[in-house]
């Protein structure tokens, strides 16, 4: 598999430890991937001027932080915070 493992690391003896490796490859390029759409739908609604398709959008972006929050891909925290800023900015445009 492509970009599962890592050049500079060593391969483990133990065999549950060589699978936590492939795993954990998998998981990285996963969650890595996941963090990518979110930044990228969150700019989409920061860069909208519209309040209609800042609504529409937002309702899309609030879904997959929701998801990623639950999945611990981002800290809730984060999520809360980030969600109260997109929601700020759609209401900016409605006013």
């Amino acid at each position: 598999m492509q970009g599962v493992f890592r050049l500079e690391e060593q391969m483990p003896n133990i065999k549950s430890a060589k699978k936590r490796m492939v795993l954990s490859g998998k998981a990285r390029l996963r969650n890595r991937s996941e963090r990518a759409k979110i930044r990228t739908a969150v700019k989409g609604v920061r860069a909208t001027t519209s309040a209609k398709d800042a609504q529409e959008q937002l309702r899309s972006v609030v879904k997959l932080l929701d998801r990623a929050a639950t999945k611990r891909l981002i800290h809730p925290n984060r999520v809360a915070r980030v969600k109260s800023q997109l929601e700020k900015h759609a209401r900016s445009l409605t006013s």
